[in-house]
């Protein structure tokens, strides 16, 4: 089994960026956790700042991964492109986000991205993204 994380923009400062909403961890330090975790699964990571790159990240996915996890950041509330390129696929694409986005400021209350996705996890930090790749696994099963 193959599960590909793809972060936005912005999550590459993850230990840096306002710790009080996103923590103190890097996503690389998580990323060997959810590796260890998961031991049994190939678990690759992307992370891009630039839209047009994530999009191709999407579609170079399709066929080679059995689940996307996906935390679009801001592009979450701004992208109807990415938005199209995961309608555009086949892999189910589960979206994450380590705060809840409905308690924070309104303009992020709208996901453009969450009508194309399997289903929205969001509020559990770094674990919004294991609870991601458990999701693919049960939807594999």
């Amino acid at each position: 089994m193959r599960v590909l994380i793809i972060n936005g923009p912005n999550l590459n400062l993850l230990g840096k960026r306002e710790p009080s909403i996103y923590g103190s961890q890097t996503f690389e330090e998580y990323l060997v956790e959810l590796r260890n975790q998961f031991s049994s699964i190939k678990i690759e990571y992307y992370q891009s700042n630039i839209e047009g790159e994530i999009i191709n990240a999407l579609h170079d996915a399709e066929d080679k991964y059995d689940g996307i996890v996906l935390n679009a950041g801001a592009y979450t509330h701004t992208s109807i492109a990415i938005a199209d390129a995961i309608g555009g696929i086949g892999t189910d694409v589960v979206e994450v986000h380590l705060s809840c986005i409905l308690a924070r400021e309104e303009y992020r209350h709208k996901s453009l991205i969450s009508p194309k996705c399997k289903g929205s996890i969001m509020g559990f930090g770094m674990q919004s993204y294991l609870l991601g790749i458990y999701s693919i696994l049960d939807n594999k099963k």
